[in-house]
């Protein structure tokens, strides 16, 4: 028998290896790009492209060392400069046009009708809860745990309830007072 591996002319797995990173290293030159950084226009945040020959007009540094990553964020509009007016001191809200005096008045009804349901809803909500002892309903008398979990959301709806009716009394003490 005759030694066939020697007739035959393989290349060895290094070889192949060698090859194959030789073919791997000039492959990726190709799509490596050159980063160059430009400073901003009046202060702006730096700008980086892979243009050549706009960055050779722009007087672009190349970066290197590593991959960039660039994320372009959106710009923040610039909000004009708001200059609050301070009233003249024998002015007050009450002197304004009437227009506004109507809005006022508006909107104190708005609230104080609000404010009616909210108290009305309130006083619902108290008596239901029974000072923490609420009737039991349906089902409660055997499941103990549902009752308990009615009983927390009635002291929630209590609490919030309460709480809207401060904020609303809150907003109505700050319109101008009712000629």
């Amino acid at each position: 028998m005759k030694n066939t591996s020697s007739s035959y002319c393989l290349p060895s797995i290094s070889t192949l290896t060698l090859v194959s990173l030789l073919l791997l290293g000039t492959g990726t030159s190709g799509w490596a790009q050159q980063i160059f950084r430009c400073a901003g226009v009046g202060g702006a945040a730096p700008e980086y492209i892979n243009n050549v020959k706009d960055a050779q007009s722009r007087n672009c540094k190349p970066v290197s060392g590593g991959n960039v990553t660039v994320v372009q964020g959106t710009p923040v509009p610039k909000a004009p400069a708001r200059v609050a007016a301070s009233p003249a001191a024998g002015s007050s809200r009450a002197d304004s046009s009437p227009d506004q005096r109507a809005r006022d008045s508006d909107s104190r009804i708005i609230l104080e009708s609000e404010l009616r349901k909210s108290e009305a809803r309130l006083a619902e909500l108290q008596k239901e809860y029974n000072n923490g002892d609420p009737e039991k309903q349906g089902i409660e008398g055997r499941n103990y745990q549902r009752y308990l979990d009615r009983v927390s959301d009635l002291k929630d709806s209590i609490a919030r309830s309460q709480s809207d009716i401060a904020g609303l009394r809150r907003e109505i003490s700050r319109l101008p007072a009712v000629n």
